[in-house]
Formats: C-alpha cells, sequence, structure tokens
C-alpha cells in the first residue's frame, strides 16, 4: 500500500478558506512570554511547516492552536466553511516523550483510540464501523504494525511507538492533521512513507507539522513559518 492508496480514505475539501485565525494570541508561562501577540490566519489545504530552536515555544504554539493552553491574551477562533465552531475534527500527534509507554495498553488500542465515532454509533451504524475497522487495517499495514497489534507499548522499540502514535493520529481521517516532530524516532522507511503520505493528503487535509528536519517536511509543505518566540513566516 502507498501513500496515495492510503489516502483515498479521505474526503476531498474545497481549500482556501479560513480554518484557523489567531487574533492577538499569546501565550506566557510564569510571567515569562512564550508567544507574543501574534496574528496567523490557517486557511483550508495549508501544509505549515514550523520550525525553530529548541525552547523557542513551537510546542506551546501547537498547544495554542489546538486550544489546549488557554492564550493569555487574543484569541484563537475555528471556521468550517465561512462559519464560527467551536470544534474542529483533528489528529494530533503529540510529541513521544509526553506519552507513559509503561501504560499497559496495546498497540491496537492505541491505534484504535484515535477513532471520532463513539463505540455506540459504531455498534448501531455497520457503514461506520466497516469504514472504521478498514481505515485500522490501512493504517496498521502502512505503518508495519499489523503484527503487533496485540503487543503493549512496553516491548516496543522507539520507533513503533512513534508508527502507533501516528497511526492514531490518522485513523480517524481528520480533516486537520498536527504533528508535534513526527520523523523523530523513524528509520529512513518510515520516515520516507510518512512524507509521502503526507504530501497525498494535499486537498483532502489541512497539516501542520513541526519538525527539526526541514529537508524533508519543508519541501513538501505549502508555508514555512520559525518559531523563536515570535512568529516569522518564511
Amino acid at each position: 500500500m502507498n501513500g496515495k492508496t492510503i489516502c483515498s480514505l479521505w474526503q476531498e475539501l474545497s481549500p482556501g478558506s479560513a480554518l484557523i485565525e489567531l487574533a492577538g494570541a499569546s501565550k506566557q508561562f510564569g510571567g515569562k512570554t512564550i508567544i507574543p501577540p501574534s496574528d496567523l490566519v490557517i486557511r483550508t489545504g495549508d501544509f505549515v511547516a514550523v520550525s525553530g530552536p529548541n525552547g523557542g515555544g513551537k510546542t506551546t504554539f501547537l498547544r495554542l492552536l489546538l486550544r489546549l493552553v488557554k492564550p493569555s491574551g487574543g484569541e484563537v477562533a475555528y471556521y468550517d466553511g465561512g462559519s464560527r465552531v467551536s470544534s474542529l475534527p483533528v489528529g494530533y500527534l503529540p510529541q513521544k516523550s509526553s506519552l507513559d509507554t509503561h501504560f499497559p495498553i496495546t498497540v491496537g488500542e492505541v491505534v484504535r483510540s484515535g477513532l471520532i465515532a463513539p463505540p455506540s454509533l459504531r455498534r448501531r451504524d455497520a457503514a461506520v464501523r466497516k469504514a472504521d475497522d478498514e481505515a485500522m487495517a490501512a493504517v496498521m499495514e502502512f505503518f508495519g504494525l499489523e503484527g503487533l497489534g496485540g503487543n503493549v507499548l512496553a516491548d516496543l522499540s522507539g520507533g513503533q511507538v512513534q508508527r502507533a502514535l501516528i497511526a492514531r493520529a490518522l485513523v480517524s481521517r481528520p480533516s486537520l492533521i498536527v504533528m508535534d516532530e513526527p520523523l523523530s524516532y523513524l528509520d529512513d522507511e518510515y520516515g520516507r512513507r510518512l512524507c509521502e503520505m503526507l504530501s497525498s493528503l494535499r486537498g483532502r487535509a489541512t497539516v501542520i507539522v513541526v519538525s527539526h528536519q526541514m529537508a524533508a517536511i519543508g519541501e513538501i509543505a505549502t508555508r514555512r513559518i520559525a518559531i523563536d518566540h515570535k512568529l516569522t513566516e518564511l
């Protein structure tokens, strides 16, 4: 299975309209400004590559976009088709260091936890269940996890855990994909696969990726932002 094949699971979208807007949004911790008041519009279909030094605020920027932290000033607004909405369907990959890999959970359970439809709906709706099962099988195969579904995370290598977390972020076929250092722990083959897939999602998803590996991510992005305690579009 290649990147284009798995991307056919996503619906096409209409690009160009505002999706996320930062209006004077800022973030401080302990009186220290991490993100100064910033204005930014991310549009449907954008592929935004985010770079910058360690400690410069990249992860805080992602958490601000996702409303995982409250802005110290300004606001973060979401839109769908020109109308303001309270939330967006998102697949999020945090940094692996934020995960307790000793928690007794299997690879299959991790990936399935990324499905958006509640279990009650999957039980009632055969079409939803079928689509979710197909997506589970596809992402597990694409990221080389099909034989590891019953393994607990503690038994996996760092690369296998990262691939499971990436599969979790993608299994719901989200229209917004946000990833923090997705290429970390991946070998060259799976790094290539991920980049191929993200590139093939153009026209089907909005993608925001923080990475130190701009040689790989930057060449498939449509926009680049540098963050070092301020946002600069390159």
